[in-house]
């Protein structure tokens, strides 16, 4: 497996572990701004190479009163000024066709959302913009079945999977650990730990979840082998517009980390 490059962080091929963090969706610059530059702090002081996430729309609401975010021209411009103060390569969700090469002028890594895993027009046209594109595995998709969507972004610079888990039940995801073996044998793979913990449609026209399962799940996707984690954080989680439920804390993250980093280093990878 080689090793995907984004703005000089490699991800997978024995590179070490890469964090990618920040807020389910973009909030005002003042606060997406400020956000970004704490996570790199810590970032920085637990030796973890960063990439920023955000989304500038949540199109895939359970209800529709859901928050979406400020939509693709104010959140990109947000974005961009995340960029421009941290030099953090930034990673953002597409959810049309047309949206591709517009986020690719601000965005070095152009996400999937699981729900779109399949959708054709859309990875072809993430993978044409030349970006790096990551795929995150829909909950209702065989892991097997993904090494077909990492084809359809041909033209990519890179292709990133993600494990965010499986539909168990109505209104709860499982783990399966196997997953990620399985997605290595395709790109490198990253741990969604937060998604992870979701309760689809649990909080009464909102998504719910858990987030004192995270620790324990990063904590063996870490074990078993993967090449990323994938974290959203939030500085007041019960406060966030979207995916609070899930979401970890500055401390949360701290400890995630440190976990994550003393299993590497116990396995000497």
């Amino acid at each position: 497996m080689t090793a995907v490059l984004v703005s000089g962080i490699p991800i997978g091929a024995g590179s070490p572990l890469v964090l990618i963090a920040g807020p389910c969706v973009v909030e005002s610059e003042a606060f997406t701004v400020g956000h970004a530059v704490r996570l790199q702090e810590i970032a920085a002081e637990q030796g973890i190479p960063l990439i920023f996430k955000a989304s500038f729309d949540k199109a895939n609401r359970t209800s529709k009163q859901g928050h979406r975010g400020p939509g693709v021209s104010a959140g990109l411009a947000i974005l961009a000024a995340v960029k421009a103060k941290t030099g953090l390569p930034i990673l953002t969700d597409v959810h049309l066709p047309d949206q591709c090469a517009e986020v690719a002028t601000v965005a070095d890594v152009l996400q999937i959302p699981a729900f779109l895993c399949r959708q054709t027009d859309l990875l072809e046209a993430a993978g044409a913009t030349g970006r790096v594109v990551n795929i995150k595995k829909g909950q209702f998709l065989a892991a097997e079945d993904m090494q077909f969507a990492r084809d359809k972004a041909a033209g990519a610079s890179g292709v990133l999977l993600t494990e965010r888990g499986t539909t168990f039940g109505y209104r709860d995801l499982v783990v399966d650990y196997r997953s990620l073996g399985i997605l290595r044998r395709f790109a490198p793979v990253v741990f969604d730990g937060t998604h992870s913990v979701q309760k689809p449609g649990a909080a009464g026209g909102s998504t719910g979840g858990d987030r004192t399962l995270v620790p324990p799940l990063v904590r063996a996707a870490v074990a078993v082998g993967v090449d990323a984690i994938f974290l959203e954080v939030h500085p007041d989680p019960d406060r966030a517009p979207s995916d609070g439920p899930n979401s970890l804390d500055y401390q949360g993250l701290i400890r995630v980390l440190g976990e994550a980093k003393a299993i590497r280093a116990a396995l000497g990878t």
